[in-house]
């Protein structure tokens, strides 16, 4: 079963920065998609970001297109999502997945992460 671990996450202030990371195993690293997914209380889990698994072609939700970065790091099997001019609303569990057709209304996700908060106080 394909395993994703994330770290970072915390409590940032409004136009502050946050840093997210999802270990992979080499086999799903090298697979599948990678992107992220968040859901705020009350709310349904949405796309964030995508990046493909070879070519590194990247997806954003509009509403953090500017302000957030979706990378690979193919020495450590790790995406990352860098979080720029964070805002209130942007308060939510931030879930990483592998799998196809991610920034799609309807993903195929092999594996979750376990979800790591980002809160940006009003």
């Amino acid at each position: 079963q394909e395993q994703l671990v994330e770290s970072g996450g915390g409590l940032v202030q409004a136009g502050g920065s946050l840093r997210l990371s999802c270990a992979a195993s080499e086999r799903t690293y090298n697979t599948y998609s990678m992107g992220w997914f968040r859901q705020a209380p009350g709310r349904e889990r949405e796309f964030v970001a995508r990046i493909s698994p070879s070519s590194g072609v990247t997806n954003y939700a509009d509403d953090v297109k500017g302000r957030f970065t979706i990378s690979r790091d193919n020495t450590k099997n790790t995406v990352n999502l860098q979080m720029n001019s964070l805002k209130p609303e942007d308060t939510a569990a931030y879930y990483c997945a592998a799998g196809f057709q991610l920034q799609f209304s309807s993903p195929s996700v092999v594996a979750w992460g376990q979800g790591t908060q980002a809160t940006v106080p009003s």
